[in-house]
């Protein structure tokens, strides 16, 4: 009972604007051109990454906030539509991101446990490469929710026969490509 219940509350939240939390550095180092910025100086990759970020807000309508590793007190600042969060030195920006993912979103990071944390906390955990590669389709081609395909970690390794139809993707990697989706009118 309790798990269809949580189901319906899951997908409750992706009907309106998307709510992203953004690895900020994890998903920095995934892009060439991103962590070409970043080699520059951290600013110049944080910058980059908020403008790549800045189109699909204002498009969409979708929040997006990034946490980065920070030092000190930590802090939060705001720029073109997407909000930046740096944790603090006593929390890592991977915990901040599992703290935030309990109220819901879609959590992108290439991190395992950062992914397994939004996952156990309801959220959708959505790989940096997948991300990437939708914003890129996105700008160049406006490619379709169809382009989603379920990644090997998402697979059923139980050994159990699945129910259902085989040729359709999870409730998890439904949920993350509509997700996805919305990036593709954004560009």
């Amino acid at each position: 009972m309790w798990e269809s219940c949580h189901s319906e509350q899951i997908a409750l939240r992706y009907d309106g604007a998307v709510r992203w939390l953004i690895d900020g550095y994890n998903v920095i180092r995934r892009s060439p051109e991103l962590s070409a910025r970043e080699r520059e100086s951290l600013e110049a990759g944080r910058h980059a990454l908020c403008r790549l970020l800045a189109q699909p807000a204002r498009a969409r309508g979708d929040q997006f906030t990034v946490v980065f590793d920070g030092a000190g007190g930590g802090g939060s600042a705001g720029m073109e539509g997407v909000r930046v969060i740096f944790s603090s030195a006593r929390e890592s920006a991977d915990r901040v991101l599992a703290r935030m993912a309990v109220e819901g979103g879609a959590v992108v990071s290439n991190d395992r446990e950062v992914r397994r944390a939004a996952a156990q906390a309801g959220a959708i955990a959505i790989t940096a490469d997948e991300f990437l590669a939708r914003l890129e389709a996105s700008s160049e081609t406006g490619a379709g929710p169809g382009d989603f395909r379920e990644t090997d970690e998402q697979e059923d390794r139980s050994g159990r026969a699945k129910k259902g139809n085989p040729r359709r993707l999870g409730k998890k990697a439904r949920a993350a490509a509509r997700a996805l989706a919305r990036l593709r009118g954004s560009g």
